[in-house]
């Protein structure tokens, strides 16, 4: 029966989406990726295939964090409750920052203070971060208004 299968597909879309959506598991994965580029970048240069750069770390951490802003923000057009995803993106972004550059700094043996550009860029990817957010929730208010307007009649120009 076609309609019988269905439903579970739907439902496991469902649940997928869900459990994608969190800002929490998109941050989480996100930072396991940071990390296994990082541990690569220090097993090539410790194995002497090749050189790399010390702060090489973080310019993954930033990359990383601008990644999450992006895809945070473009998946925040599907959550159910803007308010709340919005709330647990913040945290999710602030943790993902703190991790990503704590790492980069145990594996790089350099503060964020002692990293060049690197903090500044933390700073702007952070500003950009809120600034995508506030985009996208801006025109999902204005998609959800032009939806429940009735557009019956054009207006006449006089």
């Amino acid at each position: 029966m076609p309609g019988s299968t269905a439903q579970p597909l739907c439902n496991m879309a469902s649940d997928l989406s869900a459990r994608y959506l969190n800002p929490p598991t998109q941050a989480g994965i996100l930072f396991a990726a940071a990390l296994v580029i990082m541990g690569l970048g220090w097993l090539i240069n410790f194995a002497g295939i090749m050189s790399v750069e010390r702060l090489f770390p973080w310019s993954i951490a930033t990359a990383f964090s601008l990644l999450f802003a992006i895809f945070n923000s473009l998946l925040s057009l599907a959550a159910n409750n803007a308010a709340r995803y919005y709330g647990a993106s913040v945290y999710a972004y602030i943790g993902l920052g703190l991790f990503n550059g704590l790492a980069a700094w145990g594996i790089s043996g350099v503060a964020l203070r002692d990293a060049e550009s690197y903090g500044w860029i933390y700073v702007v990817v952070t500003f950009g971060f809120l600034v995508f957010m506030s985009m996208v929730n801006f025109i999902k208010r204005i998609v959800n208004f032009a939806e429940r307007e009735e557009w019956n009649q054009p207006r006449r120009r006089r």
